[in-house]
């Protein structure tokens, strides 16, 4: 029989880099009260409950212990950040292969269970195994999301407050489309405050729009490369990122995320999974928002569909 999700409990799965600064930035965030880390490598989870634990006088209670798949029946949440990691040079989709092997171990564990709470994917590529998870657990679309493009829409609104000297909270801009290199910078909607963002470019000096744009977009897509090449990793960015879309969902924010989730027609897209905004809330994706997209770049987000479902089309998930 199925268990009622617990609104204070979450497990994550995977304690590498981005797992462990996940359960940090949630331990610190006192949204849950229990929180069960999951790792093929027990001695690695349990030393990282104690390790985030040992800090519980500095935040709120917790009873973050390693468990295995039975403890996390009830949580509101499971976040899946259990992966081969993105090496030096290599994209996210050559990661592809190594990490539908690793889901097919977990998802059905999950599933089995009849888990009632939100299934949120982090690993890489993030837009695919969300897909897969939601082909091998036969959960409902919206209970089944993936980080999407948060961390990239934050990195492009940080990048755009530098070049223009403002708070990046002020900055409304979004990326979309695939988390990898077919992504999409929203230049067209992308504002200041209400302000569009040529605009206020202009206002600070700046006139050379095109070869901005173009800079600012390369840096966001490589950031991730640029970080692997000089740490090997990137975690805390995403950490922050989980943590956001794990409030949306507790505290039914209903905020606009750009989150993976399954394509049911906005902007004629079908049957793959993207980073798209969404209203992300208790019940995971309440629904699609059609954001206003110029010709380059709706063509480009098809394109970036298709290289989705190429890829999909050569997985097997049987």
């Amino acid at each position: 029989m199925a268990k009622t999700a617990n609104n204070r409990k979450v497990a994550i799965v995977g304690c590498g880099f981005v797992g462990s600064a996940t359960a940090f930035a949630l331990m610190q965030s006192e949204l849950f009260t229990e929180m069960v880390l999951i790792d093929v490598d027990r001695d690695r989870a349990e030393g990282e409950a104690l390790d985030i634990a040992h800090g519980m006088p500095f935040a709120g209670p917790m009873n973050i212990y390693a468990g295995d798949y039975d403890d996390a029946a009830d949580a509101a949440i499971i976040i899946v950040t259990a992966g081969a990691n993105q090496q030096p040079g290599e994209t996210r989709l050559d990661l592809v292969h190594k990490n539908v092997r690793i889901f097919k171990s977990i998802i059905p564990e999950i599933a089995q269970r009849d888990y009632q709470g939100i299934l949120l994917v982090v690993s890489n590529p993030v837009d695919i195994l969300t897909h897969v998870a939601l082909k091998l657990s036969g959960m409902p679309e919206n209970r089944v999301i993936g980080s999407g493009t948060v961390l990239d829409t934050a990195r492009f609104k940080y990048i755009l407050g530098e070049h223009l000297g403002v708070d990046p909270r002020n900055v409304h801009a979004r990326i979309i489309g695939e988390h990898g290199d077919s992504e999409i910078a929203a230049w067209s909607t992308a504002n200041v405050s209400g302000i569009p963002v040529n605009d206020f470019c202009e206002l600070r000096g700046h006139f050379d729009h095109d070869e901005s744009m173009q800079r600012i977009a390369e840096d966001v897509k490589n950031s991730a490369y640029e970080i692997i090449a000089k740490k090997k990793a990137t975690y805390y960015g995403i950490a922050m990122s989980v943590k956001r879309i794990c409030e949306a969902i507790v505290r039914d924010e209903k905020p606009i995320l750009p989150v993976s989730n399954f394509q049911r027609g906005v902007h004629g897209l079908h049957d793959v999974v993207l980073s798209m905004p969404a209203v992300v809330g208790k019940d995971g994706i309440e629904y699609q928002v059609p954001t206003p997209l110029s010709d380059d770049e709706l063509a480009r987000l098809h394109a970036s569909a298709e290289t989705m479902r190429e890829v999909m089309s050569g997985l097997d998930l049987e």
